[in-house]
């Protein structure tokens, strides 16, 4: 039996055992020396693995999914274990933030093992945080046990407030349960940020309550725009709303004052002075902020995509089953982020094919 203890450091040695380093476990000796942190080619700092741990969701949001999806066969998937061993590599080389992505996450089989595993980095100060972006469908099942194990921030994905509506985008939800898992998440002291994809109209006129909604209960917002990402059944162009449009109508509402806020992600934040709350502007189509973008996305194939909108990888599973050496994947990684490109180029135009056959459940929302 495995000891699961979240107190275990992890080995850094190539000595241990293959069961003892399938988990990552070791004994009381020393943990090696983290080498310096990954720099790409443009001098970019990579410190954030966002980790999509299954292409499975019980939703089938229109923008994101066809309505019958066709899955991963789950022998393609990386085991627990594995993207444990996997996120350690990536913690050694200088990643501070580890985001659990899918489909949904939580929808995975024994997926609160992986957490508690991940914990660990928590517990050593190797890393600064451990979260995930959500549904909320299984929120409130899983909210105090990540409370317990150092989860501090989730961001939930919620597009509407009005059931009907709900239930159209995503083919098989319901609000009311979303809603009880934010309110279970918020109850056992996570801070939630709500995500919204802005949808020509579908929610473009519900954007100013959603916000009202969202900071009157002391929760972040960030608009994001249409991502051409995966064949679904509509056209895409039929769901686009450029957020400067978007930001226009808020406009009318609000008075939106400018921060300097930075994530080294995409998003860009105003101040709501009418609430006192945040808000974020996610716009990869109508303005890219490429330029200082310290992230990585790994599959839950152990597919490694340096950019969410080229379709370059590296194949981290083969030399992950290898050997039980994880030189061979640290080189893999090294490689690969020596041609993190400096840019997407996403475009979305009538029946132009979509930027990349991955659907975003593939490679992580």
């Amino acid at each position: 039996m495995l000891d699961l203890s979240a107190d275990k450091a992890i080995r850094t040695d190539s000595e241990s055992s293959p069961e003892t380093r399938m988990w990552g476990v070791r004994d009381d000796g020393p943990v090696a020396a983290r080498p310096a942190p990954l720099v790409d080619p443009f001098g970019r700092a990579i410190t954030y693995l966002r980790i999509s741990v299954t292409d499975r969701c019980d939703f089938r949001c229109a923008y994101c999914m066809s309505e019958e999806m066709q899955f991963l066969p789950k022998r393609d998937l990386l085991s627990l274990e594995e993207l444990d061993r996997l996120c350690g590599v990536f913690v050694e080389r200088g990643v501070r933030k580890l985001r659990i992505t899918g489909g949904e996450p939580l929808v995975r089989r024994d997926i609160m093992q992986l957490f508690r595993r991940l914990s660990r980095h928590l517990g050593s100060g190797a890393l600064d945080e451990l979260t995930l972006t959500t549904n909320g469908s299984q929120l409130a099942r899983f909210a105090p046990e990540l409370a317990d194990l150092g989860i501090r921030r989730v961001n939930v994905s919620l597009d509407t407030l009005d059931p009907q509506k709900f239930k159209a985008i995503t083919r098989r939800g319901d609000l009311s349960v979303v809603l009880a898992g934010i309110e279970a998440a918020r109850n056992a002291g996570i801070k939630v940020k709500i995500n919204a994809v802005a949808l020509k109209g579908v929610n473009e006129h519900e954007l100013p309550d959603m916000i009202r909604w969202a900071h009157g209960l002391d929760m972040d917002m960030t608009l994001i725009e249409v991502m051409p990402l995966g064949e679904i059944e509509g056209d895409r162009t039929d769901q686009f709303l450029p957020l400067s449009v978007a930001r226009e109508g808020l406009a009318e509402h609000f008075t939106l004052t400018p921060l300097a806020h930075r994530t080294g992600g995409p998003a860009r934040y105003v101040k709501v002075e009418e609430t006192g709350g945040q808000l974020g502007f996610i716009t990869p189509l109508t303005h890219n902020f490429c330029e200082g973008c310290n992230r990585v996305r790994l599959t839950c194939t152990g597919q490694l995509y340096l950019c969410l909108g080229q379709e370059d990888s590296a194949d981290l599973r083969a030399p992950l089953r290898a050997s039980s050496d994880d030189g061979p994947v640290r080189q893999a990684v090294i490689d690969a982020i020596a041609r993190k490109p400096k840019g997407h180029d996403f475009v979305i135009e009538r029946a132009r094919p979509a930027a990349s056959p991955r659907h975003m459940s593939v490679t992580g929302g």
